[in-house]
């Protein structure tokens, strides 16, 4: 079936739209606008073109892992409907679009040879990209390892560290001509912890200490990757990783609560800051970790490549937590024997997805990247599920997400104005898609998406962010005296690079 567009006539200054789209004060006409999606959430053809399984196609089949029992296998079929999609993406107003490659797509199986079937779509969407004036943002992994690589030990071991960056080069090779923009990995502390120790997202592994190996080589990863990138042919204008990174606040001033909030900090933003910025692990954290019996596995040389330089920090942002190191009991240790470190209520509305709304925090959390580790950022994907109404009369009203946009938006532009150096906003997602565990039930989008048709309908929240782009940089150009959203070289909008 071909894929159709609906537009909604209702603008998103609509009452029933949320708040009305305004100019951003404090946003400059050269910050970067997008939005962001991953291969297995959208593309589906999982077996067409020489792909081969990955670690979610496997995951998906195991009896009660998604919900509903749900799979990727069609997702948005964007696979086949590429171009229509990036001229949805063109017609929200975005210089940028920020998508995955799929690692068994171009790589089948992890090994050997990039393919040739696999690559051409890629090669396909830059072109789309480029010729509607959007900038493509590349991120080289987005969780979907191949599986033949899982079934020789996957993350816990390190030869998955050479394979990747074995891939990344041939990626690079056949994109590195047109795209400048790229991400080495997406969240690993989502593939190493929820994949490998919770045993949540794929490959629904339950093993600390693998886990925390997986943090290791995903590291390692990373810095064997950039390293053949920044040595390759056209090396990137810019070249990052993403971390999905929260606030950890103490519930009071009392030492078990402090205690808790390190731990957290520790364990969710320090492991992970501290080697790719300052080329070594915490202190406290290799305590806390020995003290659970788990030594990382670090080799001479590994945290000088962890450590080779970043152009940007991919920032994806969705809530900030308050922690207790006292039970609900009173205790302090659990039955585990380890100290508590709980998360406590803040009482502020959720998201479908029950995480709490708290944009100040993410204001908070960029002073602090900023002080803490000087890299300029780009907030890689921030948005919010909520329980959409079905289209009607060729609209989606969703108060609700324009207003968690409108306040985000406004908290970047707080932390610019407390001296962040943060270049960009993508909001997550473009479309409704296949939201890992939870399969379909959890809807992200900007643009509703009619599984069963493919039709795609603008919800209000995306014609909100189209015109509130618009405005901003009209208001910046003119601040500036000067004419906003002038082209690039790379086929973009202006920007910071």
């Amino acid at each position: 079936m071909t894929a159709t567009t609906s537009t909604p006539t209702p603008t998103a200054t609509s009452p029933a739209a949320g708040p009305a789209a305004e100019p951003v004060a404090g946003l400059p006409a050269d910050f970067r606008w997008g939005v962001a999606t991953s291969s297995y959430q959208i593309e589906g053809a999982v077996d067409e073109d020489g792909r081969t399984p990955s670690i979610w196609d496997t995951f998906c089949r195991v009896p009660g892992a998604v919900v509903g029992g749900e799979n990727g296998d069609t997702a948005c079929d964007h696979y086949h409907r590429m171009p229509q999609d990036v001229e949805l993406i063109a017609s929200l107003g975005v210089d940028t679009y920020r998508f995955s490659l799929a690692w068994p797509r171009i790589q089948p199986g992890g090994r050997g040879k990039g393919n040739p079937r696999g690559i051409a779509f890629y090669d396909r969407l830059v072109d789309e990209l480029l010729d509607r004036g959007v900038t493509p943002w590349v991120t080289l992994y987005h969780w979907d390892l191949p599986q033949e690589l899982e079934d020789a030990g996957g993350w816990p071991e390190r030869d998955t560290a050479y394979r990747f960056a074995d891939y990344a080069e041939i990626a690079h090779d056949a994109l590195g001509d047109r795209v400048r923009h790229w991400t080495t990995l997406n969240e690993p502390w989502c593939s190493a912890v929820l994949g490998y120790d919770q045993g949540v997202h794929a490959p629904g592994r339950r093993d600390f200490g693998d886990s925390m190996r997986a943090v290791h080589h995903l590291l390692l990863g990373h810095g064997l990757a950039a390293r053949r990138l920044r040595a390759a042919g056209n090396p990137p204008g810019e070249l990052g990783i993403t971390l999905n990174l929260g606030t950890a606040t103490p519930a009071s001033d009392g030492e078990a609560d402090r205690a808790a909030a390190r731990r957290a900090d520790g364990m969710g933003t320090r492991l992970y800051l501290d080697p790719l910025v300052h080329g070594r692990y915490p202190q406290d954290v290799v305590e806390d970790l020995a003290a659970r019996g788990v030594t990382l596995p670090v080799e001479d040389g590994d945290l000088e490549a962890i450590s080779t330089p970043l152009d940007v920090l991919g920032v994806n942002f969705y809530s900030g937590h308050v922690f207790s190191g006292t039970a609900e009991d009173g205790s302090t240790t659990g039955e585990d024997g380890l100290p508590v470190t709980r998360v406590v209520p803040q009482g502020r509305p959720r998201t479908a997805m029950d995480w709490e709304i708290v944009p100040e925090r993410l204001t908070e959390l960029l002073v602090r990247l900023q002080e803490d580790y000087g890299l300029p950022t780009v907030i890689t994907e921030n948005g919010a599920a909520f329980d959409d109404e079905p289209p009607a009369d060729g609209a989606v009203h969703d108060a609700d997400r324009t207003a968690y946009l409108a306040d985000h938006i406004r908290a970047v532009a707080a932390a610019r104005s407390a001296g962040a150096d943060v270049r960009g906003y993508f909001a997550w997602s473009l479309m409704d898609n296949f939201e890992w565990a939870y399969g379909y039930a959890k809807r992200f989008g900007l643009v509703h998406v009619d599984y069963g048709t493919q039709r795609r309908t603008v919800k209000d929240s995306g014609l909100w962010y189209r015109d509130t782009i618009r405005l901003t940089r009209r208001a910046a150009g003119e601040a500036d005296g000067e004419q906003p959203g002038g082209e690039r070289a790379d086929g973009g909008q202006a920007s910071a690079d």
